[in-house]
């Protein structure tokens, strides 16, 4: 089979959904999975920094691997016949990701503050990858008034980002880094 990187068919603003369905590229669903395809590239960006341990890469290889599903639920036809084929999340994908930020928390100190990204370059990152996943959040609950989106998808990139946020000072303590803590007189 050939390599065909382009296709010349999304020349005049519109592009196919899984399932055929041609939408406008502004479509509040190709904007859905657009976001949570930029997270994953990010997370690529993050999994790529030196000192980022195998065990931290497994965990976003995972990540990675479920965003492409939530990507495919958001950019599916809900009138297509190919949705049952489409893999779904489970509880048990929310409770990895828990149990990640469970295992960071652990041994980090208290949270006394509203923390300002950055600290390392890792840390940011992590700062970026949560800010994205946000974005992708509230894009997949705006879809979510339209069209229908799998209540686990939304579950799974809230708790996401909390796992990116955990995972910026967890960066940061084993850096041995101070945290940067808002001061709301500054």
């Amino acid at each position: 089979m050939k390599n065909i990187t382009y296709t010349k068919t999304g020349d005049e603003g519109k592009t196919s959904l899984i399932g055929g369905l041609r939408v406008p590229k502004y479509d509040d669903r190709v904007e859905a999975y657009g976001t949570v395809d930029e997270l994953s590239a990010f997370i690529g960006v993050l999994y790529d920094q030196e000192s980022v341990t195998a065990e931290m890469r497994t965990v976003m290889d995972i990540i990675q691997n479920k965003l492409f599903t939530i990507e495919s639920h958001f950019a599916l036809d809900e009138n297509s016949e190919v949705k049952k084929k489409i893999p779904v999340l489970t509880p048990e994908d929310v409770a990895f990701v828990e149990h990640e930020i469970d295992v960071m928390n652990e041994q980090l100190p208290e949270l006394r503050s509203f923390v300002i990204p950055g600290g390392n370059l890792k840390a940011s990152y992590a700062h970026v990858c949560r800010t994205v996943c946000r974005r992708a959040e509230r894009q997949g609950w705006r879809l979510a008034t339209q069209h229908p989106v799998d209540a686990l998808d939304l579950k799974y990139l809230n708790r996401l980002s909390d796992y990116f946020f955990v995972l910026a000072r967890f960066f940061v303590f084993l850096d041995k880094v101070n945290e940067n803590n808002w001061e709301s007189n500054k």
